[in-house]
């Protein structure tokens, strides 16, 4: 008992240590290019027009944005991932259990040939109030201030997220139902994801994947898939999707950004993406892979300085931006599928199936975990761990209720 306890207050401090101010300076250029739309026409060699307005580029695998970083002029593209143990050796149900989600795009039975990747064309609102260089990228955190003291409360970034630290992490992976929340204003977004992090609070490296609603970013309101990165806590560095160079895509089957089908509502049917985060042993990329089954491509090792080796903690969850977080009124952007969690009833945002892949040889549930929420009275949590064969996690609400004036 007494081992436990002191191992629980380890845990403890080195939350803490997350959560201080760092003087660390950051890895990457202050200067980050741009994606070159007219480099990308010219290298176009098929364009689909979806049903649901959006239209996708294919593009020449080789001539892809990624290569325009210039930590990435003379990578060498790798199309599949080394032998990964952790996923051959994963648990059962995990193999045998896989939920087809597709796209809009591909319901008309059009697909990109082998050789490119399907490349969204971008759709940027000029009434939008936020500059270029934050519609690609998070806004980053914004702390109060009281008495000279800084407060945790972010003021315009609200999260409900199950957390593991303590280890080396080299994959994560979970089951997250898709949703369609309200989100409020054009500048607002929502997002349901897995995250993987290392380094320090205010630089702090991060690669993720999952659904956002991100009227800013993709013109509309739909559910959409998307992969992020950063290697200086989104100050600036890193984007979503293909907005900038650095992600690398090997797959014909996915467009980043593109909208998700089906999606689920209260009271219907859950549909679920399975997202995998892992990576390479040999080349230090880091991997996306998509239901099981279609390895998307990867973020190079090369983006990176701690992550090259490991993360050092990994978030399940969601996170809600509205500059009306923290103020009353308070935002009615709502995070999972705006339902306050009730993991009796499963009717709100769920990640299921959490795995983590550590040092040991396979994907398992981590050994600790720790729910945590910014604003409990606005987004929730529910971490169902008892008396159920695999532990599930429960989160999201409405934003702005009579609870959350």
């Amino acid at each position: 008992m007494w081992c436990f306890e002191i191992q629980v207050l380890g845990i403890l401090s080195f939350i803490i240590s997350l959560l201080t101010l760092s003087s660390t300076a950051s890895y990457s250029s202050t200067l980050q290019p741009k994606v070159d739309t007219k480099t990308i026409n010219s290298h176009m060699i098929k364009t689909i027009q979806s049903e649901d307005g959006d239209i996708i580029d294919c593009i020449d695998l080789y001539k892809q944005p990624a290569f325009d970083h210039p930590a990435l002029r003379n990578h060498t593209i790798q199309m599949a991932p080394s032998y990964n143990k952790a996923a051959e050796r994963n648990d059962d149900d995990i193999n045998n259990r896989e939920i087809r989600i597709s796209q809009v795009w591909k319901r008309s039975g059009m697909s990109c040939p082998k050789g490119t990747i399907p490349v969204r064309r971008g759709i940027i609102n000029s009434r939008l109030t936020t500059t270029a260089a934050n519609i690609i990228r998070k806004t980053p955190p914004h702390h109060s201030h009281n008495n000279n003291n800084l407060s945790l409360l972010q003021t315009n970034h609200s999260k409900a997220i199950l957390l593991t630290v303590g280890y080396r992490y080299l994959g994560a992976k979970g089951d997250i139902k898709v949703c369609y929340p309200q989100v409020e204003k054009d500048d607002d977004y929502s997002t349901s994801q897995v995250t993987l992090s290392n380094g320090d609070y205010y630089d702090y490296e991060s690669v993720e994947s999952g659904w956002a609603v991100n009227p800013r970013l993709y013109g509309d309101r739909q559910t959409r898939f998307f992969v992020y990165w950063t290697s200086d806590g989104s100050k600036t560095s890193g984007c979503f999707d293909l907005t900038c160079p650095g992600f690398v895509q090997t797959s014909n089957e996915i467009a980043l950004g593109a909208a998700i089908y089906p999606t689920s509502f209260p009271h219907d049917l859950s549909y679920e993406i399975t997202i995998y985060i892992f990576k390479d042993a040999e080349t230090s990329n880091w991997w996306v892979e998509y239901g099981n089954r279609i390895k998307i491509g990867y973020w190079p090792g090369e983006l990176f300085k701690e992550l090259r080796s490991n993360a050092d903690s990994v978030e399940w969850g969601g996170e809600v931006y509205s500059d009306r977080v923290g103020h009353t009124p308070h935002s009615s952007t709502a995070m999972g599928n705006g339902r306050f969690p009730e993991g009796m009833y499963g009717n709100s945002g769920y990640i299921k199936r959490i795995r983590i892949h550590d040092n040991s040889l396979y994907l398992k549930f981590p050994e600790w975990v720790e729910t945590y929420t910014d604003e409990y009275n606005c987004y929730d949590v529910d971490y169902v761990g008892d008396y159920i064969a695999d532990p599930e996690f429960y989160y999201g609400g409405p934003g702005r209720n009579p609870i959350c004036p």
